[in-house]
C-alpha cells in the first residue's frame, strides 16, 4: 500500500478524457490523503480537464512536473474527496447530505 509521501505514476497513454478521470479516480480512492499521482498522458485537454476535477473533487492539482518526456501532471490526494457520478467522472455524484 502507498504512503502519504510517495509518489504513485499513472500512465495514461493517449486515452480521451473521460477514461482517463475513471482511470484516476478508482486509482485514488485506493491512496492515503497527501499521496501525490503523476498522471502521464497525450490527451491535448488535459490541462484544462485536471484542474477542474480536482476543484470539483477536493483533489489538489499540483500542475505540470518538469523533466518528464511525455506531459505529466501532479495531483494530490485528498483526505474526503467528494464523489463523482459512477459512470461519468466529470460530473458530481450523489451527495452525503
Amino acid at each position: 500500500m502507498a504512503e502519504a509521501g510517495d509518489v504513485l505514476t499513472i500512465d495514461g497513454g493517449d486515452l480521451g478524457c473521460a477514461r482517463l478521470l475513471l482511470l484516476l479516480r478508482d486509482r485514488v480512492a485506493t491512496l492515503p490523503a497527501g499521496a501525490v499521482v503523476h498522471l502521464v498522458t497525450s490527451d491535448p485537454v488535459a490541462p484544462i480537464d485536471l484542474p477542474v476535477w480536482c476543484h470539483m473533487t477536493g483533489h489538489e492539482y499540483l500542475g505540470t512536473v518538469d523533466g518528464r518526456g511525455r506531459p505529466t501532471y501532479a495531483v494530490g490526494v485528498a483526505a474526503r474527496p467528494a464523489a463523482t457520478d459512477e459512470r461519468n467522472p466529470w460530473q458530481a455524484g450523489p451527495r452525503d447530505d
